[in-house]
């Protein structure tokens, strides 16, 4: 059975910078997390932590690489199955900003504007030397992208009917599901149920 022990938020956000900062290069990290775990909260965090040390970060909420609502809403606006296969385009994730910012030291900060279901019309960004981007969404592990270091953000399902909008609560059977398919190790798994007392795994010896 996996070892969990008590962690706040500030020594949580110092150990994954401490990681960042050992490595040289871009670096591309996932927040994976549920919208009630509020994962783009987290990344901005890491983010401000790793700009106060005179890194060059930047967060990329996976909401802003949704699909048109055309594809999202094709079997209807509740469907479990599209949530989790059809709403976010990850393929896009991958080519414009993983792939891109390695390949070029290019990337794009968004792609559509989920509110106003159109074009986000942002522009392709320069990333300076080290620049670290943190990906922030539901379900990004499991997709085989390319992260150099991943949290996730680990919630109950009484958890997450505690914290998601009832409106919204058709979700969660979609990322359950996806949770329990795609048991990947991960380099900061937290248990998140309550965010102000989170939970750290510690790491076992199949980890190293």
């Amino acid at each position: 059975m996996p070892k969990f022990v008590a962690i706040t938020q500030d020594r949580l956000v110092e150990l994954i910078t401490a990681e960042v900062l050992d490595r040289r290069g871009h670096t591309v990290i996932a927040v994976d997390g549920a919208d009630a775990a509020e994962p783009v909260v987290v990344a901005k965090r890491i983010v401000a932590a790793l700009r106060d040390l005179g890194r060059s970060a930047e967060v990329v909420a996976l909401h802003d690489y949704v699909r048109p609502a055309s594809l999202r809403f094709e079997f209807g606006r509740t469907d479990e199955m599209s949530y989790r296969t059809a709403w976010f385009d990850y393929a896009a994730l991958r080519r414009e900003v993983l792939d891109a910012l390695r390949e070029t030291g290019r990337w794009l900060p968004a792609l559509w504007d989920e509110r106003n279901d159109r074009s986000a019309r942002a522009s392709i960004r320069t990333a300076p030397g080290a620049t670290t981007l943190i990906v922030a969404g539901p379900m990004l592990l499991g997709r085989d992208l390319p992260f150099d270091l991943t949290i996730r953000l680990d919630m109950s399902e009484p958890a997450l009917h505690r914290r998601t909008p009832p409106d919204d609560r058709w979700t969660i059977e979609a990322l359950l599901r996806h949770h329990r398919e795609n048991p990947e190790v991960t380099t900061f798994s937290v248990r998140w149920d309550h965010p102000e007392r989170p939970a750290l795994q510690e790491p076992t010896a199949a980890d190293h």
